[in-house]
């Protein structure tokens, strides 16, 4: 599985619980709301106050004198066990009345005041009255004996039919609106709330963004941030302190060693010099050029992470030159020509010279060290701040052309280099904003080529 599999969006699967835990709370509190009223007897969604006059409805009938009557059907028996205090008052158009039960006074005269009524809910005030006294339902309904008025106290069972239609319509009506309002303000607020409270994390990524490894002492600000968030980023500030103190252990160590081996390389120079001529002390210089090179690439190392000299206008020309006056000797020594052509006789870029220089005296040396010991090391100055050193050795493989500028790599690994020197030449042109490539030599050797920004026309 794949490291983004494991990533997730904070704002959608916050936004989904949230709901869901809103979903929870308002059915909770409906249950809630339901439970208390039937513990404390008041009618909820179990009990029909329309039942009694659905059955009266469908029960009454007349007689062979066309007067009202009850037909003995099977709801009105059941309704009668379920409600022992049943009672009811019908009175038709014409004013005939049948009662069941025992008719409450108060309400066994007011029909004929309701007759242009359809339907009403007849009470007392609940504090101010009995409490014990039940509201009266008044409904006009068609029957068999036609349009009648039905008036009772009575509530009877739901079916389950009309309770699960009732629970359905409450579901509805009451819980998915508020569901849907806090729904819709969860997604609209929750984003909101998390960019502004996240908005000092997104400064803090940007400033992990701009970390370079060359600079110490960089820290992420923790400033705006969520109490949640502030140890990850003190955690991250304290790693950071311990990766400076590292380094800065391991960049002293280098520039001690550097500063270390340049005594006794110096010595060692003087002593190989009194030696008489021969292929030996050739070898023997060249073994200890190579080690004086690699005591100045580290302390290069050192340079380019302490200092940072301003840049000027350098003249390419002119460095490659100096360059090749200091290598001449040894490379006509190891058996080279050394040739040196540009397409101007100045070409200027903005940048460090001795850097430049260091950079160029690299290439010249990884020439002379893989070049085959034959032919001409050419280095060209060209017109658009470009400096080519070819040799014509074996040349480089093409899928070894992007890994050779790692540190410490080398081609064979026997080989006597010790990797440094084009890193360190990767490095500089990076510092100058240019970069490094490996080309095919025009005569079958390998082609360094650094590319540097050309300085800007001055009038």
């Amino acid at each position: 599985m794949s490291e983004a599999a494991d990533h997730y969006c904070l704002r959608s699967k916050l936004s989904w619980r949230l709901v869901t835990l809103q979903a929870t709370l308002l059915i909770a509190i409906i249950a809630l709301v339901v439970g208390a009223l039937w513990a404390c007897g008041l009618p909820v969604i179990e009990r029909d106050e329309d039942r009694a006059v659905d059955v009266v409805q469908w029960a009454l009938g007349r007689d062979g004198n066309g007067r009202l009557e009850l037909r003995p059907t099977a709801e009105l028996k059941q309704l009668r066990e379920e409600a022992p205090d049943l009672w009811f008052l019908v009175r038709d158009r014409q004013g005939e009345t049948l009662s069941d039960g025992k008719v409450p006074d108060e309400f066994s005269k007011i029909g004929g005041a309701l007759d242009h009524i359809s339907q009403a809910r007849l009470g007392w005030q609940m504090f101010e009255d009995d409490p014990r006294k039940p509201p009266a339902r008044m409904k006009r309904v068609n029957t068999d004996a036609g349009n009648v008025q039905i008036i009772t106290a009575t509530q009877g069972r739901m079916t389950g039919a009309k309770a699960l239609f009732a629970a359905s319509l409450t579901f509805l009506v009451v819980t998915v609106p508020g569901l849907l309002l806090m729904a819709a303000a969860t997604f609209v607020a929750t984003p909101m709330v998390i960019k502004r409270a996240l908005s000092g994390l997104d400064t803090a990524a940007d400033e992990a963004r701009r970390i370079d490894f060359r600079q110490r002492g960089s820290r992420l600000s923790a400033d705006h941030l969520p109490l949640e968030v502030a140890p990850l980023v003190t955690a991250v500030n304290d790693a950071l302190k311990r990766l400076d103190d590292g380094y800065s252990r391991h960049q002293r160590f280098v520039a001690d060693a550097a500063h270390e081996l340049r005594t006794p390389i110096a010595i060692l120079n003087t002593r190989l010099e009194s030696l008489p001529p021969g292929p030996e002390k050739t070898r023997l210089l060249e073994d200890s050029a190579r080690l004086a090179t690699l005591a100045e690439q580290l302390l290069d190392i050192q340079r380019f992470d302490q200092c940072r000299n301003p840049f000027v206008r350098v003249d390419l020309v002119a460095a490659a030159r100096s360059v090749a006056a200091d290598l001449a000797p040894l490379a006509i020594a190891a058996g080279y020509e050394l040739s040196l052509d540009s397409a101007t006789d100045r070409v200027e870029t903005l940048g460090d010279r001795a850097a430049l220089e260091r950079a160029l005296t690299n290439l010249v040396q990884n020439a002379i060290q893989h070049g085959g010991r034959r032919g001409t090391i050419t280095i060209h100055v060209g017109s658009a701040a470009t400096i080519d050193v070819s040799d014509e050795g074996d040349g480089i493989p093409r899928d070894q052309r992007t890994r050779i500028f790692d540190p410490f790599y080398r081609l064979a690994p026997l080989d006597r280099g010790a990797g440094l020197g084009l890193n360190m030449v990767r490095e500089i042109a990076r510092l100058h904003g240019g970069h490094v490539s490996v080309l095919d030599g025009p005569k079958g050797g390998a082609c360094f080529r650094m590319t540097l920004p050309p300085a800007p026309f001055v009038s």
